[in-house]
């Protein structure tokens, strides 16, 4: 790989307001290289500022600290080399397909029989060969975000970033469109000298990537890197590809001893940060996982296909299983425990006798708001206390996220109860004086 630097981030920090007025820290720190020859997928859970960060290197926001370089220059506004591609397809649905393909190359002032050149080129090379007359709404989503894509690459960009690109559309289009984006790279059709990708598809990463960069959620810092030397086209059930794939998800669906150092509050202090997920989800999963073909085993990609969401919903779901003891998650699979194959065969009555158990067990705050309700003579607290302690770890936002679901798991394990009108907590059955 050349050592040319295409793009360079160094301190990038972005925070933006939250609903009740406060700044939310969205990226902190973040340190990142784009070289020449190099595609590189960015992954992380959602909360992680993935996107975000895209937007400060194609100059679309800027960051609130930190400086964003693209060949040696600051980036203050849109890059001349640097070309986007959104999930959306972001098409202007009154402009035919050859007209939004021109776009970029009229805003740079190029003359029109240049631009219907260069257009007419790039829809043959990326398969809309015939299709310039057509209107966005006269094509499929695969061809519309063909469009985008020929759109963006049709100005012959150094840099190309594409934000979700291929999530929007169903398996098998996204897949083929993958491929067509890969071998257009892999045999020098395009000029683009590097790719960043956004992606919540691990499988896709690694059937990409000469690298993939993991950020961490709250606020997005990145934290693990993944280096694939493995020649392309991939084999995905290969078992080089399979590997690679267990491994990003190991880090995906675990807490390194970085983060801790970081900042992160290890799950056996009452200011950890709960998996922000439901029962109905987290049992939802649980009977899946316990019923055939599973019976209690799965590969986390297959499960993800079964459950049809993607992996990025299921992250606080798996770690909910795991911090309740319901579940073992290494690396790219997922195991019920004894007591969660016996919560799975449980009549409901049982099921929240054994939740209730594990949460006072397991979850250090649910633990502490029943000790404190049960050494309150009349049985019953307001939620601010519980909120303030949350907020010497936690911003406003998050400690007021974790306090609820605290109190959702709470109420389904008849741990205590919690009065939505007065904001008060109290002991199960015991009505206040």
């Amino acid at each position: 790989m050349s050592q040319n630097v295409l793009m360079e981030l160094n301190g990038i920090a972005k925070s933006f307001r939250s609903a009740d007025g406060a700044p939310r820290l969205i990226l902190d720190d973040v340190n990142f290289l784009l070289a020449e020859d190099e595609i590189v997928a960015l992954l992380g859970k959602s909360g992680s500022g993935k996107s975000t960060l895209l937007r400060i290197m194609a100059g679309l926001i800027p960051s609130d600290a930190g400086k964003a370089i693209y060949r040696g220059q600051g980036i203050h506004g849109p890059a001349a080399g640097v070309a986007m591609v959104f999930q959306s397809f972001a098409l202007f649905p009154w402009l035919t397909v050859q007209q939004n393909v021109e776009l970029g190359l009229e805003a740079q002032g190029m003359p029109a029989a240049e631009r219907e050149k260069r257009a007419d080129a790039m829809l043959e090379l990326i398969g809309l060969a015939g299709f310039g007359g057509a209107l966005p709404r006269e094509l499929s989503g695969g061809m519309r975000q063909r469009v985008g894509i020929a759109r963006a690459l049709v100005t012959n960009p150094d840099v190309l970033l594409m934000d979700e690109a291929f999530s929007a559309l169903d398996v098998l289009t996204g897949e083929t469109l993958r491929n067509d984006i890969l071998d257009l790279w892999d045999s020098n059709r395009i000029p683009t000298k590097g790719i960043l990708i956004v992606s919540h598809n691990i499988e896709e990463a690694v059937m990409m990537a000469d690298r993939i960069v993991i950020l961490s959620s709250g606020p997005g810092r990145i934290r693990s890197e993944i280096k694939i030397k493995l020649p392309r086209p991939r084999t995905v059930d290969s078992p080089e590809v399979r590997a690679l794939i267990d491994e990003v998800y190991g880090l995906m669906t675990m807490r390194p001893i970085q983060e801790i150092r970081a900042g992160a509050i290890p799950a056996t202090h009452p200011g950890y940060h709960l998996p922000e997920t439901d029962v109905s989800r987290i049992e939802a999963v649980l009977d899946l996982l316990a019923d055939a073909p599973f019976n209690g085993r799965a590969d986390l990609p297959q499960l993800a296909e079964e459950a049809e969401l993607p992996d990025e919903e299921l992250f606080p779901t798996y770690e909910a299983l795991g911090l309740l003891g319901l579940a073992q998650v290494e690396k790219g699979d997922i195991a019920l425990t004894p007591l969660g194959l016996r919560y799975a065969e449980a009549d409901q009555a049982l099921r929240q006798e054994i939740f209730g158990q594990q949460l006072l067990t397991h979850v250090p705050l649910a633990a502490r708001i029943r000790r404190q309700l049960e050494q309150e003579p009349t049985g019953t607290l307001p939620e601010e206390p519980f909120i303030e302690l949350l907020e010497e770890f936690l911003k406003a936002d998050e400690a007021k996220r974790v306090l609820e679901v605290a109190v959702e798991w709470g109420r389904y394990g008849e741990v205590y109860e919690y009065d939505f009108h007065t904001g008060r907590l109290k002991l199960r059955g015991r009505a206040e004086e």
